[in-house]
């Protein structure tokens, strides 16, 4: 997924660096805003237990998947409707159910009727953020898959398994530039593609994973662990409306929408780390209550919060130092809005080692 400040390139500069500074018996990593589980997921794969959180439900919904769910799903109940699973082996399931669902009749319901061009056509905002038969495709997908867990035919790890993959493939057939506060005018070849839907990654291991929905700094004080990495919006751009689809998508709960883009309420979501009048103070809070031994914050050049006010509140809680590394900038960071000269930005990983 294309996402605001993903990690994917600087993976390998966290992994060396955290390893720097922590002990080998630290085995417990916090990824706490967690975006779509890039970094949860590799360090869950170097063998660690991971405690995941995010504000966005879409992420928690992602996270569930890569981050908690971490043996084969069975499907075992759904055989009562599919009894051709009980021929398939255990790992190859997955596929099937997928496979059925890709291949369902489309229905005309709330993706539809208000995100593509057919079902907003005549009305005082026309929008075009998926194909017409995508559209339709994605509500008929997320129904059945309601439709599934309401008559406990799919158990918790299965649901989150499929609405996972249901949101990163129909992201990939969006009609948008890059995030969701705006559409193309017209379709793009991609979008124009029908959707089939490809399997998200299961990530196999012994270790029991946590995932949770709440505001950090409300979840702070009840996260016990060795590692808390931290990853907070730099800028005033708000998550919420950035992707605010695919929360849609992911909670299914006819909302009130307005707007061109037809946004959805998103107060509740709305994140203190974007305000450059209130960061500081909820950084400070946070890193004041944290329990782990060793704190790390990834922020760049380019952010809200100063080097110096970073310094200041986490050297109150032990030694601090950071690590920096240069890397391209997020393609959607140009805009009519940010017009930066460089391609470049450098993320500094900012550490400290608890008293």
């Amino acid at each position: 997924m294309n996402y605001i400040g993903s990690k994917l390139s600087l993976l390998e500069f966290l992994e060396k660096s955290i390893e720097k500074v922590v002990d080998k018996n630290s085995r417990v990593f916090c990824d706490l805003f967690a975006g779509t589980g890039a970094v949860g997921t590799y360090f869950k794969r170097k063998g660690y237990k991971v405690i995941a959180n995010d504000i966005q439900y879409y992420s928690f919904v992602l996270n569930k998947q890569y981050i908690e769910n971490h043996q084969h799903l069975k499907f075992t109940k759904l055989n009562k409707i599919l009894p051709e699973l009980n021929n398939i082996e255990i790992a190859e399931r997955k596929n099937f159910v997928c496979d059925y669902l890709s291949n369902i009749k489309g229905e005309k319901g709330f993706i539809y009727k208000n995100y593509c061009s057919g079902g907003t056509k005549n009305q005082e905002f026309e929008r075009q953020y998926f194909s017409d038969e995508n559209g339709m495709r994605c509500d008929a997908i997320r129904m059945k898959i309601e439709e599934w867990k309401n008559k406990k035919l799919i158990t918790n790890n299965e649901y989150y398994f499929l609405l996972a993959t249901l949101l990163e493939t129909i992201d990939k057939r969006a009609n948008t530039a890059s995030v969701y506060g705006a559409f193309l005018k017209q379709l793009k070849k991609t979008a124009q593609i029908p959707f089939v839907l490809k399997p998200a990654e299961l990530i196999i291991n012994d270790q029991e994973h946590e995932v949770f929905n709440e505001d950090i700094n409300k979840l702070i004080g009840k996260i016990e662990g060795d590692i808390l990495y931290l990853d907070p919006p730099y800028n005033q751009r708000q998550y919420a409306t950035n992707y605010h689809l695919l929360e849609t998508i992911a909670r299914y709960d006819d909302p009130k929408i307005h707007g061109k883009t037809g946004l959805r309420e998103y107060e509740s979501q709305k994140s203190l780390y974007c305000s450059r009048n209130q960061v500081k103070k909820a950084f400070a809070d946070l890193i004041s209550n944290a329990k782990q031994k060793y704190i790390f914050l990834s922020y760049n050049n380019e952010g809200l919060m100063t080097l110096d006010d970073i310094k200041e509140i986490m050297s109150s809680r032990g030694k601090y130092g950071y690590f920096t590394q240069e890397y391209n900038r997020f393609k959607a960071d140009k805009d009519e809005n940010r017009d930066f000269s460089s391609n470049k930005t450098l993320e500094y990983l900012h550490y400290v080692v608890c008293n």
